[in-house]
């Protein structure tokens, strides 16, 4: 904390000016330009330089919390479970700041030059943070082996890394501020903390309506550095350079020109990289690459004989020989018996549709689907299109654009005979909810009498805990289950009533992978790999792992 200056003697200069032919601190200060708590030399009035000053914290605020979200969102984009990114972001940021804060200490005597070279070296870390991170992802596949044993190491030193320099910048800049003007501590403090509240303020609106939908993650990330190198070398550059001695002003300026080159360059050469970044994560066929209002949407083949595989959110959703029997063993157990009305939650791509349709007697199909861009590009690709039949354009099909829990807490009761949820797995935190008992309840109250509701409960193998945490929630919301598996998908068949009987419909369409014989053997697969004794999961208290 900076002490109040004493009133100075009669006929010395007061506190805020500069003595005539002297640096602000007299002969000997910082690099011969000033010391610590001298007056600074502005080529401005005081209320000027403090307005400068003031505004200067609120860009760099703005930039620092971009630079926090970029992390949050691309590590649970890549990873998943945007809980335990939050976390440790956050977490590591924060204390990282206040190690920053101390050591930023040392660097009061050389404030002007010190928060200088801390928001370029910033500008740099944070603007290429989001690249740096897309690009290890992309080309060694599993992060290098750093994600999955230990502390996910790479995430930490970025957050780290930012957390240090961002929290530099306030002893540096409490300093800037008292030498334009001299006041009491709790003024000064209040005066900077609320430029930097109101620029965090600001760019944390900025990130989702603005840097998000129009820049994309990795611009969005490299403006924001551009940005910050600018404005913090403009600050230091043109109202404190008389603080700066000649050599340090040189090199301040060579750094924020090699700084802003480096993110003008990759800015420039960014659409190349996402290009090369997913053949490396894809393959090289890459026909579809498109970000909608919810994620990212990646289609490969599809042309020339080559499979086609649908990728959300860098996750494979679909591909094909494979989901014909995933499909097929998701959809048709559900159809043995009443099925004028069915429901479908996800199902975007129109492949669970697809199934749906192959039964005689379905008057009403209802597809509810997040996600508005996959439904039309599931109704307009070529590949896609063909591949689920066109199944979105048959007119017994309803695309409903809605959140599948908003809709099952507006649907009337008895509405609907059978209800498939085709959702991404529970692991990822935004999807966890609909895989809680709260959720479970409102499918059973839209069921009608003997109506059957069918969970893609994701991956059996590697997560058998989730998959019997699905099974076990769906018990404690009043269902009778069968489990089973297709393949490596963990599927749970399940009725408010009765023991759900777990075959295909006697004078039903033929499934190409899927017998009475084979549905009784998934079934026993599964009983072996049950985990007995797991509590449900809730809503406040939800209970899937990572």
């Amino acid at each position: 904390m900076i002490e109040p200056q004493a009133p100075a003697p009669p006929g010395s200069a007061p506190p805020g000016s500069a003595q005539p032919g002297h640096g602000p601190a007299g002969p000997g200060g910082s690099g011969g330009r000033g010391g610590a708590g001298g007056a600074a030399r502005l080529p401005v009035r005081q209320a000027t330089g403090r307005f400068l000053v003031l505004s200067g914290v609120f860009v760099c605020a703005a930039c620092g919390l971009v630079y926090e979200l970029e992390l949050v969102a691309l590590a649970s984009y890549l990873m998943g479970d945007s809980v335990t990114q939050a976390s440790v972001v956050l977490s590591v940021m924060v204390f990282a700041m206040g190690v920053g804060s101390l050591a930023a200490k040392r660097l009061r005597r050389h404030a002007a030059a010190g928060f200088g070279a801390v928001e370029a070296v910033l500008a740099l870390v944070g603007g290429c943070s989001a690249m740096a991170l897309y690009a290890v992802f992309a080309w060694t596949g599993d992060w290098g082996g750093l994600w999955s044993d230990g502390p996910r190491v790479l995430l930490v030193a970025f957050s780290l890394a930012t957390g240090l320099l961002i929290g530099a910048e306030v002893p540096l800049l409490m300093e800037l501020i008292q030498r334009i003007r001299r006041q009491d501590p709790g003024g000064a403090v209040a005066d900077l903390f609320a430029a930097d509240y109101v620029g965090a303020l600001v760019g944390g609106l900025a990130f989702p309506f603005l840097l998000l939908p129009f820049l994309g993650q990795l611009t969005g990330a490299l403006i924001t550095g551009a940005v910050n190198a600018v404005v913090g070398g403009a600050l230091v550059l043109g109202l404190f350079r008389q603080d700066l001695t000649r050599r340090a002003r040189r090199l301040l300026i060579t750094a924020n020109v090699c700084v802003l080159a480096v993110l003008a360059s990759a800015t420039a050469l960014v659409d190349d990289f996402e290009r090369a970044a997913r053949h490396a994560l894809y393959g090289s066929d890459v026909r579809v690459a498109l970000r909608t209002e919810v994620q990212e949407v990646v289609l490969t083949g599809g042309r020339d004989d080559r499979p086609l595989s649908l990728y959300l959110d860098g996750r494979l959703r679909a591909a094909q020989p494979d989901e014909l029997r995933h499909h097929e063993a998701l959809v048709h157990p559900a159809m043995t018996g009443p099925h004028a009305r069915v429901l479908i939650l996800g199902g975007g791509d129109g492949l669970a549709a697809r199934e749906v349709l192959r039964h005689h007697g379905v008057d009403r199909a209802e597809v509810v689907e997040v996600d508005a861009g996959l439904v039309r590009l599931a109704r307009s690709d070529p590949a896609l299109s063909a591949l689920n039949r066109h199944s979105l354009d048959d007119p017994r099909v309803t695309v409903t654009i809605a959140d599948p829990f908003d809709r099952l807490r507006g649907a009337s009761p008895d509405t609907y005979d059978v209800v498939i949820s085709d959702l991404p797995e529970p692991g990822v935190t935004e999807t966890t909810k609909l895989y809680s008992e709260e959720f479970y309840g409102l499918a059973r109250r839209v069921l009608a009498p003997g109506g059957r509701l069918v969970v893609h409960a994701g991956p059996m193998t590697a997560h058998p805990r989730t998959y019997w945490t699905v099974e076990s929630t769906l018990r404690a919301a009043g269902f009778r289950t069968a489990p089973y598996r297709s393949g490596d998908s963990g599927l749970i068949l399940a009725s408010p009533a009765t023991a759900p009987a777990l075959r295909l419909d006697p004078s039903g369409p033929r499934p190409r992978t899927l017998t009475d014989s084979g549905l009784a053997s998934a079934a026993r697969t599964a009983a072996r790999t049950r985990i007995p004794g797991l509590p449900p999961s809730s809503l406040v208290h939800p209970r899937y792992a990572p």
